[in-house]
């Protein structure tokens, strides 16, 4: 089959490795028709972790299903299904209390825990942006699709990450009806946080980036732009709060956060959403930062190299905030979002700028990372239905 491999720093090639298989009686077999690159695939991709030439990347991946182990029972071949960055076994302690992103199963590190596709220090699976993709727990891990699922993977493949992502910031949040709600990154999942926090009928959403496109899918949903060229997050947030800031915010941006002149800054987000959040606020951190980053040291600082960064602890405490922080459990919310896909409620696929073939999976990987103008996400179909800019 078919697979996007990952030879260095940005470095990308598709290749031909060997066919998925089943290795337990519980595995799947999906054939992936739809998968996206990630911004966290972009940490990987820049040889910023340790993640291994040679592995296939893709964890935002949808398909059918061609194969099952004998001891399946209710995935079904033919389905359509979406599946969880998060590979989960759903018995262990962190699952039964519904914390399938830090599964202590699947993680093969004793000392660690939480498992995902493709993803560096998550355990050994190859990644879905391939033709095939083996499925652990395939009962568990898979969240089945609707009839219209076939016309709709735009919307549906986004369950499998971001949608569930930028809900979870609101979720850590604690965003409500009628609250002031202030998003760092109008990356992907900045973008699915905004919506989320609309979704769940907040006043005001701000959204904070430097990048024009992505400032204009903000505004295009409704929410309020802040172009850090031009302005001071905290200060448009408390002139129209009479001076006390947001109730709550959200970090969708991570370790390598850039301020408008294009330094680097672990710190930024983090210090921006302290300061532009109210006393008492909340806020959630879904943005990846790491313990340890081989390329932090030439690009920020040797503390930063080692996950530490230089936050306004002291200001934090003053304030009274509360923070949430980790990747997100995504079974927790998929199929509630699903069913609002599904019902007309949500259309994630808002964010999709291109969908390209496996094949073009290079040319995605160089121009999403280089942000260039208009690449605010890119999908990938390995059945060869992309046709490029989607307009």
């Amino acid at each position: 089959m078919k697979a996007a491999v990952y030879e260095g720093p940005r470095t990308v090639a598709v290749k031909d490795v060997p066919d998925a298989k089943i290795e337990h009686p519980c595995d799947i077999i999906v054939r992936i028709t739809t998968t996206n690159i990630c911004g966290s695939d972009l940490h990987m991709y820049e040889g910023r972790t340790s993640f291994e030439p040679g592995r296939t990347f893709g964890h935002e991946n949808m398909g059918q299903v061609v194969e099952v182990g004998p001891a399946v029972r209710k995935v079904q071949v033919g389905e359509y299904v979406v599946l969880p960055f998060n590979i989960a076994c759903g018995f262990c302690k962190q699952c039964e209390r519904g914390l399938t992103n830090y599964c202590l199963t699947m993680q093969p590190e004793p000392a660690l825990a939480g498992a995902a596709y493709g993803f560096a220090d998550m355990g050994p699976y190859q990644g879905g942006q391939a033709e095939l993709l083996r499925v652990p727990y395939g009962d568990f891990n898979a969240l089945r699709l609707g009839e219209d699922a076939a016309e709709r993977q735009t919307d549906y493949v986004m369950l499998a990450d971001i949608f569930p992502t930028g809900y979870h910031a609101t979720e850590m949040a604690h965003v409500k009806p009628g609250d002031q709600t202030i998003v760092f990154g109008a990356g992907p999942v900045g973008l699915m946080a905004a919506y989320s926090a609309l979704l769940k009928g907040a006043g005001r959403v701000w959204v904070v980036d430097h990048q024009p496109d992505r400032l204009r899918k903000a505004e295009e949903i409704g929410a309020i732009p802040v172009d850090t060229a031009e302005q001071d997050p905290a200060e448009v947030v408390k002139d129209a709060t009479l001076g006390l800031g947001a109730d709550n915010g959200c970090e969708c941006v991570g370790y390598q956060a850039h301020d408008a002149q294009g330094h680097e800054d672990a710190s930024l987000t983090l210090n921006g959403l302290i300061d532009s959040v109210r006393f008492t606020g909340d806020i959630g951190v879904v943005g990846v930062f790491l313990p340890e980053d081989p390329g932090g040291e030439q690009a920020q600082n040797e503390l930063e190299a080692h996950g530490k960064v230089p936050i306004d602890f002291g200001l934090m405490w003053f304030k009274g905030q509360h923070v949430g922080t980790g990747q997100a459990p995504v079974k927790r919310y998929n199929r509630a979002l699903r069913d609002l896909i599904a019902g007309g409620k949500a259309k994630p696929s808002f964010v999709v700028s291109h969908e390209l073939g496996l094949d073009q999976a290079p040319t995605g990987y160089e121009h999403f990372d280089a942000r260039d103008d208009g690449w605010t996400k890119v999908v990938l179909h390995p059945d060869g239905r992309g046709n490029g800019h989607r307009g």
